[in-house]
């Protein structure tokens, strides 16, 4: 019998969103949602210490003004809950909304240079939600920067109230 491959076992193979969590976005968001969706199926590394091994299934909600993160086996049986407060994101996330509006405004009317400004200063506030993110999720959810990345993307999806 051969011993499954440790690595592929560290990864999420299905992801989706509390629909009751969020409401429809823009077509620029809902398209953002399913292109992190998406990438974060595609490549990912995400372990559960203590749980066993993968891999995974994840849901995530908002739930009284925090996150949720329900991880399953891909059959659905449950792993873990963990629940983070949103509090230390209030501000980063109200700075990422205001710049992602001016990113989407800047797409249709502004110079390739306006918009390239306007993307960094964005894809800066991700980072930082992402290195947060991660912080927060330390010893209770493993995962790279680039899937922390990718979760934060679904995070201000369900953060987003339109």
């Amino acid at each position: 019998m051969t011993q499954p491959d440790a690595g592929h076992s560290r990864r999420l193979v299905s992801v989706r969103l509390d629909e009751e969590s969020i409401e429809r976005g823009s077509p620029d968001q809902e398209h953002e949602r399913r292109i992190a969706i998406f990438d974060l199926i595609e490549q990912n590394d995400f372990a559960v210490p203590g749980a066993g091994g993968g891999p995974w299934a994840l849901r995530l909600a908002m739930r009284d003004r925090k996150l949720v993160f329900e991880v399953s086996d891909p059959l659905g049986a449950p792993a873990v809950t963990h629940i983070l407060s949103l509090s230390p994101f209030r501000r980063l996330l109200k700075d990422y909304f205001e710049v992602c509006e001016s990113y989407y405004a800047a797409i249709r009317t502004s110079t390739p240079g306006q918009i390239e400004a306007i993307d960094m200063g964005r894809r800066g506030l991700h980072n930082d939600g992402a290195q947060l993110l991660a912080e927060r999720l330390a010893g209770k959810i493993d995962c790279d920067f680039d899937t922390a990345r990718r979760i934060f993307t679904l995070v201000t999806a369900l953060h987003w109230k339109g």
